[in-house]
């Protein structure tokens, strides 16, 4: 069986779409950030794809330097979520309002 560029790109489109709306509908802060995760890699996955099927490396370049940042995102984000946690002592978005001020 050989997987065409097609199926790469449903399987990228469908974690994208998941972690959208995950986005959308979900409450808490880590679940939300989970979700954007979720999209940046289904995002990277796309990228993989056309560079495989191109038969060039630009895209596997691209993909690691999103993965560097995306470590990095990942302990600032964490971070963010610990110390609302610790100041507010809920992660949850709707009693999060008070930062509109």
């Amino acid at each position: 069986m050989n997987i065409g560029l097609h199926e790469y790109l449903m399987t990228s489109a469908l974690l994208f779409a998941l972690g959208f709306f995950g986005v959308l509908f979900r409450k808490n802060t880590l679940v939300i950030y989970m979700c954007l995760e979720l999209m940046l890699i289904a995002s990277t996955l796309a990228l993989v794809a056309f560079s495989r099927f191109n038969g060039t490396l630009d895209g596997n370049v691209f993909v690691f330097f999103i993965l560097t940042i995306a470590a990095a995102e990942v302990a600032v984000g964490l971070a963010i979520i610990v110390a609302l946690f610790r100041k507010r002592h809920t992660v949850q978005v709707e009693e999060l309002n008070h930062l509109k001020n």
